[in-house]
């Protein structure tokens, strides 16, 4: 019974191994692969003349470089034939800041096309932030805090909103205050209910705000995809409240009545 009992326990102890070793390695690989992900959105609402138009979104990099200076990263950019490339919040990291490795970037990519940046909570966070928008600006980048533009297409046009992150006013929103305030900044800037209006805006928690305010499609980041990964399941940890949450990765649709 002995000898049993420590053959299936070597047996067990190996299995433990395996998938211990098989969790590391797609956990290495989750953080450094590349992958890009094709969403095509259909509407009514869209002009015609903005079929096929191509929004290439970079979230979160935190300073990350895939390849010296970003190449690959700049490479998929580059080969995705993108309109305009938006990048939606954590450009770079407050706890380990090099706004050189963000602009580096930013400079290669206003060449592959027009790129339209918004703040994340660590830009929030960040002594430098008039830094780095200074230089995003100087290099090209169409920085956009609480801002709404046309993207004209021929002779059509769409709205693009950019929200600063919360926590810029809020500062980690004890109380709740961050949808009313997020929706008080929106209904001040939709003013046309007819365009096709495009939100950029770090933070998808607040997604039933921003529908309620008559937005079309909204572009976000700060999930990670789940802080904590498992394979055929998803995230488990996020930063917003919550466990296995819905809003980490994907395309989501919202069943507000609006």
């Amino acid at each position: 019974m002995k000898k049993w009992l420590t053959k299936k326990t070597k047996i067990i102890l190996c299995m433990l191994s395996a998938i211990i070793f098989a969790l590391l390695i797609w956990t290495i690989w989750g953080n450094t692969a590349l992958t890009v992900s094709n969403i095509k959105i259909s509407s009514s609402r869209i002009p015609t003349v903005f079929s096929g138009f191509r929004i290439a979104q970079v979230s979160d990099l935190h300073n990350a470089e895939f390849g010296k200076d970003n190449k690959k990263l700049l490479e998929l950019l580059s080969e995705s034939k993108s309109d305009i490339i938006v990048i939606t919040g954590d450009f770079v990291d407050a706890g380990h800041t090099d706004i050189d490795v963000a602009l580096d970037f930013a400079k290669v990519a206003v060449n592959i096309a027009p790129v339209y940046y918004v703040t994340g909570n660590h830009e929030a966070s960040l002594s430098q932030y008039d830094e780095l928008k200074t230089g995003l600006e100087a290099i090209g980048v169409i920085v956009l805090e609480d801002e709404a533009i046309q993207l004209k297409h021929e002779k059509e046009t769409i709205t693009l909103i950019g929200l600063s992150d919360p926590n810029f006013t809020l500062k980690g929103d004890m109380f709740g205050e961050a949808p009313a305030m997020v929706s008080t900044k929106l209904n001040s800037l939709v003013d046309d209910e007819s365009s096709y209006t495009i939100l950029l805006s770090h933070r998808p928690e607040l997604f039933e705000s921003y529908a309620h305010c008559n937005i079309d499609l909204v572009l976000s980041g700060h999930a990670h995809g789940g802080q904590f990964r498992l394979p055929f399941i998803g995230g488990l940890i996020a930063p917003i409240k919550g466990y296995f949450q819905s809003m980490t990765q994907g395309c989501l649709q919202t069943a507000v009545q609006i």
